[in-house]
């Protein structure tokens, strides 16, 4: 191979192909985070658990409320509209940040062999599912629920945004200029 031939590359490429590839994380994330985090920062200031640390047990069932909430077809908590997976990714966050200054209580229960389990249990899923091979029930989601999830509940949107808050004027049915809306 002729020199010319070769693909010349920075210096650099050879070294910092080597380090944390920090590009991979989509923006999405720290962008969806920070309704969360700013949320956290005006209730108990910011970086409060680096000063003051945290308990796992805390985190732990705040990132499970929100996720199954979330499960469960609501977006956003109804009074912050802040998306409950932002805030699962915040209190994720936390307890990883808390961990890393050594500012995290961990007060897990006692070891419990679940990985074991779990992986136990792949012969009898692959026996079951083989059982009920010809079997093809409709398996019901959010989509099948008999009530009207958006109507029901307006914190469920289809939009990963938060809907815009009205004014206090409407919320209190008055435009501007204290009119009741609708009378002129």
């Amino acid at each position: 191979m002729k020199d010319y031939d070769k693909k010349l590359t920075n210096p650099k490429d050879a070294i910092g192909s080597k380090k944390l590839p920090l590009h991979l994380v989509p923006d999405t994330l720290s962008i969806m985070a920070c309704p969360s985090f700013l949320e956290g920062a005006l209730k108990y200031g910011q970086f409060n658990w680096r000063i003051f640390g945290v308990r796992l047990s805390i985190y732990l069932s705040a990132l499970e409320r929100h996720l199954k909430k979330y499960k469960n077809g609501e977006d956003r908590d109804p009074q912050t509209l802040v998306h409950h997976l932002s805030s699962v990714i915040a209190c994720a966050a936390i307890i990883l940040d808390a961990e890393a200054c050594k500012m995290l209580e961990d007060d897990r229960p006692p070891h419990h062999p679940t990985s074991e389990l779990i992986d136990g249990m792949m012969d009898h899923i692959a026996y079951l599912k083989d059982l009920y091979k010809d079997q093809n029930p409709h398996q019901n989601t959010h989509k099948d629920s008999l009530w009207a999830p958006e109507k029901v509940h307006p914190n469920i949107t289809k939009s990963i945004t938060p809907p815009r808050k009205p004014r206090n004027s409407v919320l209190l049915g008055t435009r501007r200029g204290g009119k009741p809306s609708g009378q002129d």
